[in-house]
């Protein structure tokens, strides 16, 4: 709990629901076996097939510049090791859904089986999904926010398409390993937009087809 209450003490965790999911869905529980003791290291870790576990600061950041909130619909792009879509899915609620989708199998699984661990798939809250985070899931579409834990060089069009209006998405933004903008988007209208940037970042990038 030490790198929680200090991500609270420098105003990276502000929101009640935001902080209540960091304390209640356990980092430890999203790494691989061996791992479970660097849950507390502020800094991305290795889940394997050249993905990470995003940095906790920057999951905080994320998370209040994507505002969600009880009932939400979301769509967790990149999902990876689960730990997102586990957190979202506490504040979203059972009137909430949260959809996350991860390109490859491997991790598919192993997010899918560590989102099991609090029993959101079973409630019916949370789903992961094998397929491209580029593309998104239209079929659950609209979303009243979208995240993205992976890097594209631009926000893709069909993730925008995907978004309600009057929702946001936040994602990075940038070229591959080199500094990259945490990018919030609010769909004001059909095809319009207000965007935020937030440079100094790196994320590992959103795998494209």
């Amino acid at each position: 709990m030490a790198l929680i209450d200090d991500l609270i003490q420098s105003k990276y965790l502000k929101t009640p629901e935001i902080i209540n999911a960091f304390k209640k869905i356990k980092r430890r529980d999203f790494l691989l076996p061996g791992d479970e003791d660097k849950a507390e290291i502020n800094a991305p870790l290795s889940i394997g097939c050249g993905q990470t576990i995003s940095q906790p600061l920057t999951v905080a950041f994320m998370f209040e510049l994507l505002r969600p909130k009880k009932g939400d619909k979301i769509l967790d792009a990149g999902s990876g090791s689960g730990w997102t879509t586990a957190m979202l899915s506490e504040i979203v609620g059972e009137q909430g859904r949260v959809y996350g989708i991860e390109r490859v199998k491997e991790l598919k699984d192993f997010g899918e089986k560590n989102v099991m661990k609090y029993n959101f798939i079973g409630k019916g809250i949370a789903r992961i999904i094998c397929g491209d985070g580029y593309q998104g899931l239209p079929e659950y579409a609209p979303y009243d926010k979208i995240i993205a834990a992976a890097a594209a060089e631009e926000v893709p069009e069909k993730l925008l398409k995907q978004l309600k209006t009057g929702g946001r998405l936040v994602m990075p933004i940038g070229r591959q390993y080199e500094s990259q903008d945490i990018v919030a988007v609010d769909k004001i209208g059909e095809n319009k937009y207000n965007k935020e940037r937030y440079p100094g970042f790196i994320f590992v990038p959103l795998i494209k087809e």
